[in-house]
């Protein structure tokens, strides 16, 4: 990272920056140029490494691609504000940002999509013990994003 006075690095403070995002864009390589797609999304840390969960349609472009080339960029960012200023170079902004790699996979395993779901549905509601009828859960694809690397600006 360039600014390293931006850089945010202490893992409570990552944790929060990313639970304050309501969306994820992940970033596919089509054959050679990149296709990018904004995604609600739910996650996980297990005091190592964040898996990030979505769900969509069985089928379309995202599913082809993850079937193509597993392997993707992300982004997330919160807390955006214009800094106004007398001229234009002066203005600037304030946000909160994460961006990484990692592998993204389609969960087949029911127990596994029930709890990628309960996941979006956590991050998005706030609220947990979501309950989710076997025909839900069957008629929705749950993917997940394993992070393999990842890192946090804060510009205020």
């Amino acid at each position: 990272m360039r600014r390293k006075d931006r850089e945010i690095t202490d893992k409570n403070k990552i944790k929060e920056i990313i639970s304050a995002c309501s969306c994820c864009r992940i970033g596919f390589n089509d054959n050679g140029k990149v296709y990018i797609v904004p995604l609600n999304f739910g996650f996980v840390d297990d005091g190592e490494s964040y898996t990030f969960y979505f769900h969509g349609a069985k089928e379309g472009r995202k599913i082809d691609l993850i079937s193509q080339n597993p392997n993707v960029g992300f982004e997330m960012d919160t807390n955006y504000f214009l800094k106004e200023a007398d001229t234009a170079c002066a203005y600037s902004a304030r946000f909160q940002s994460v961006i990484g790699t990692g592998t993204v996979s389609i969960i087949n395993d029911f127990e596994d999509k029930k709890k990628g779901l309960s996941a979006i549905m956590e991050h998005n509601t706030n609220r947990a013990n979501w309950q989710f009828s076997d025909e839900m859960i069957n008629s929705v694809c749950v993917f997940k994003l394993k992070v393999e690397a990842l890192s946090c600006k804060e510009h205020l």
